[in-house]
């Protein structure tokens, strides 16, 4: 029995798939690990959904759409995802990051559609280090601790006691 029909997701290519599967996951496992909205799930299906959406734009784009037309859409719909996870909070305004983080995981999508798989995991690994590094940096330096960001870390603080 041939399993090529079978294995088959033509249009799509399965390393495009694997790519925005691992992207998706590596940027979600640092925001699950510290207990922020957009885990390894959600995170994953962005970038999975972004492929496919933008890819099967590309695919048609001779002769149906316009595959920037697509890609529009798609960071419209994400600003919908990204402004549900945004609340206002006692006068801050809090999941900011988390909906920048998903802005960012369907750009990596978009590099994935166009066959950019080494710069979206480049690109992911960069998003990771920003997302460590500065809660780093705000966690061991008082330059990087004050304003709101403060305020809002001495109220979740209070809260918890």
């Amino acid at each position: 029995m041939d399993l090529e029909p079978l294995l088959s997701i033509a249009p799509y290519d399965w390393p495009s798939i694997i790519t925005s599967v691992f992207c998706g996951t590596i940027i979600g496992l640092e925001r699950q690990l510290r207990g922020k909205p957009v885990g390894i799930r959600t995170s994953s299906l962005i970038t999975l959904g972004t492929y496919i959406f933008v890819h099967s734009a590309l695919v048609l784009s001779n002769d149906v759409t316009d595959p920037s037309r697509v890609v529009g859409q798609v960071i419209t719909g994400i600003g919908f995802l990204g402004a549900g996870v945004m609340l206002a909070k006692d006068g801050a305004v809090v999941g900011v990051t988390s909906a920048a983080t998903i802005w960012v995981l369907a750009a990596v999508g978009v590099c994935i559609s166009i066959g950019s798989l080494l710069a979206a995991i480049k690109l992911s690994l960069i998003s990771v280090a920003i997302l460590y590094g500065v809660d780093l940096l705000e966690n061991h330096t008082k330059t990087f601790s004050r304003g709101v960001h403060a305020k809002y870390i001495k109220r979740r603080r209070s809260d918890k006691l």
